[in-house]
């Protein structure tokens, strides 16, 4: 694993583990490093390793996630490569807080919002999504993405409000569900058949099977995207352009879609624009603005100040210290190295992946 400085471009740190790295998460605070049967807990400051998680079940696709927001920096892992337990470790405090039995089947996704206040999952069949309060590990909602056929889910991601909850799988259908309780604080509506039925059909659910009982009060999408093709790889987020809210959706043959989404009646996102990342760069507009012609209230509605601070105000690193080059890490030893990340007015180091060597893998 190689870390470079952010603007410099220059090598921080140069470090080799004991067997592939599969996937790589940090934070302000922290960095980690999965590899199959263990975890690697970094402090971003200084690089020093501060714990290594052993003996952790066969993780073969190096399934791990770590809250942005750095101030509690909770990391989560597969609890078991049978049932879908997940792991809720304090990275701060380098402690277990809790195990979470969210799913029957093996976890497949898992995603912190971005105050690490909740946390999502899904298992291997892709069936049913689960959110969970962080750090009691209690559930919040339950979202029944299909019924019919199973899945694999590629990914998982909330808002930044934490309004908004996507998933995508290699289906041709994207799920955007909306994380809202209905309460009973409505007025009494006035007695009416259908409304005395649907009161005998809810209670009627106390008295069915709990599987079956469960799956009728799993909420449905609150908005969904019809993709063009079907079994593709693809990342999804929620983001908000020019004041409005939209779903992106990357595909592994390099393409970019944007879509728009009515946070007041959700259903079907219009795709809005499409670019393509690799090869010539040409953008196919759907329309000559990424606005599109909605009612007034709409745009009213979902307009927010959006507060970025500014890079002077954001802490970061800029030290070129490093560790000897191809330091090996030991398995229950801390990493000792020059690396000096003091300085507070710029950004973190910046990681991404590139190929390498097995069980090395180098980041620029």
């Amino acid at each position: 694993m190689n870390v470079y400085h952010f603007k410099k471009g220059t090598e921080i740190c140069n470090y080799s583990y004991s067997s592939n790295i599969l996937s790589i998460r940090l934070n302000r605070q922290r960095l980690i490093v999965c590899l199959e049967e263990s975890i690697y807990i970094h402090n971003i400051k200084d690089m020093k390793l501060l714990k290594t998680i052993l003996d952790t079940p066969p993780n073969t696709t190096g399934l791990c996630a770590l809250s942005i927001n750095h101030s509690n920096s909770y990391l989560a892992y597969p609890g078991s490569s049978t049932i879908g337990e997940i792991v809720l470790y304090d990275g701060h405090n380098l402690r277990t807080v809790c195990t979470i039995p969210a799913h029957d089947g093996p976890l497949a996704a898992i995603t912190f919002n971005s105050t690490g206040s909740k946390l999502a999952s899904a298992s291997e069949k892709g069936t049913v999504i689960r959110v969970f309060s962080i750090p009691d590990g209690q559930k919040l909602y339950e979202f029944r993405r299909g019924m019919k056929r199973y899945v694999n889910i590629s990914s998982l991601v909330f808002s930044m409000d934490s309004q908004f909850l996507c998933a995508s799988s290699n289906t041709e259908t994207v799920h955007i569900f909306k994380l809202e309780h209905t309460t009973d604080s409505r007025p009494e509506e006035p007695p009416t058949w259908s409304g005395y039925m649907g009161k005998m059909f809810m209670a009627a659910t106390n008295y069915l099977p709990a599987q079956v009982s469960d799956m009728m009060n799993q909420d449905r999408a609150f908005a969904t995207v019809r993709l063009n093709f079907s079994g593709q790889r693809n990342i999804c987020t929620l983001s908000t352009i020019q004041k409005l809210p939209r779903l992106l959706v990357t595909t592994s043959d390099g393409h970019l879609y944007i879509y728009n989404l009515d946070p007041q009646d959700g259903g079907e996102c219009v795709l809005i624009k499409k670019h393509r990342l690799l090869g010539s760069g040409k953008t196919e507009n759907k329309e000559n603005d990424l606005r599109p012609p909605l009612p007034q209230s709409y745009a009213a509605t979902v307009a927010r100040q959006s507060t970025v601070p500014s890079s002077s105000s954001m802490p970061g690193y800029s030290e070129d210290g490093g560790a000897l080059r191809g330091e090996v890490i030991p398995e229950h030893e801390f990493a000792t190295g020059p690396v000096c990340l003091d300085d507070e007015n710029e950004f973190p180091p910046i990681i991404l992946c590139r190929g390498g060597d097995p069980g090395k893998v180098k980041r620029s």
